[in-house]
């Protein structure tokens, strides 16, 4: 019964009507209808299965949420270098993640940098394969910077050169104030682009709480299997343990909130 028990699933009805001689204790009996569950299952067979995993994914969630590393900003980053990208790497400084961390040794961070210049090249694949727009291509955030310092250097040279044409009229042309307006304009139009590039801690904390919450929905839709087995998280029964314990907890705190209200 134990070889029934392990590679049941494998097995068609014809020959799982040869254990039926057995049926007659309990325990075979059990595995033998359970088997056949599986097999062929009814419709609301398959709805109690479908939360059944659910609630399971749900719970192995939680234990992946609280070991700390599946759901760490670099493990999601690693699995998900894009997505990571467009809600908060394009925030973050680039320079920051190729230098040498406290304690780490040469090879570690070479090893490292190697690791990132894969994420990159991958982030830069699926920008272009969308159609992302050449300059906003992950890399290139130092040519983007040198055209804005030639940008502005035309510009200032071209203020000069309006100045001095300026200064040779003795009636009408642009005054020097509306000159002076149009330069503070270009300035803050700099400035809120400079702006647009950056976010507050509150507000990079938001973005990462929605990145975050995206994986872990990736999660328990079934779109980690490249990572993780989900056959073994989907028949694992010790995860109902977990919701057994949730409905003990709620079971407890309604009985203690029920006794105050009735002291």
């Amino acid at each position: 019964m134990w070889n029934a028990e392990r590679y049941g699933a494998q097995l068609n009805s014809e020959e799982l009507r040869e254990f039926d001689i057995l049926n007659y204790d309990y325990e075979i009996n059990w595995h033998l209808k359970n088997i056949r569950t599986k097999m062929s299952p009814t419709s609301e067979e398959l709805k109690s299965r479908s939360v059944t995993v659910k609630n399971r994914r749900l719970a192995y969630l939680d234990k992946l949420v609280l070991d700390g590393k599946y759901f760490s900003e670099d493990a999601m980053r690693e699995r998900e270098p894009y997505l990571h990208h467009e809600f908060v790497g394009k925030f973050q400084d680039p320079s920051a993640r190729g230098m040498a961390r406290p304690g780490e040794r040469w090879s570690e961070t070479l090893m490292r940098r190697c690791e990132e210049a894969i994420l990159v090249s991958k982030i830069r694949e699926e920008q272009q394969r969308l159609g992302v727009d050449e300059m906003e291509w992950v890399g290139n955030e130092r040519n983007q910077q040198q055209q804005e310092e030639e940008e502005e250097e035309e510009e200032e040279e071209h203020d000069v050169e309006e100045g001095n044409e300026e200064a040779k009229k003795v009636n009408g042309g642009v005054s020097s104030t509306e000159m002076s307006e149009d330069s503070k304009l270009a300035q803050s139009s700099k400035a809120e682009h400079d702006e647009a590039a950056t976010l507050s801690a509150e507000e990079m904390g938001d973005m990462m709480g929605q990145f975050t919450y995206i994986m872990h929905q990736k999660f328990l839709a079934g779109e980690d299997h490249q990572h993780l087995d989900y056959s073994k998280i989907d028949d694992d029964e010790t995860l109902d343990d977990h919701w057994l314990r949730e409905a003990n907890h709620d079971a407890e705190d309604k009985y203690f909130a029920e006794d105050e209200e009735d002291g």
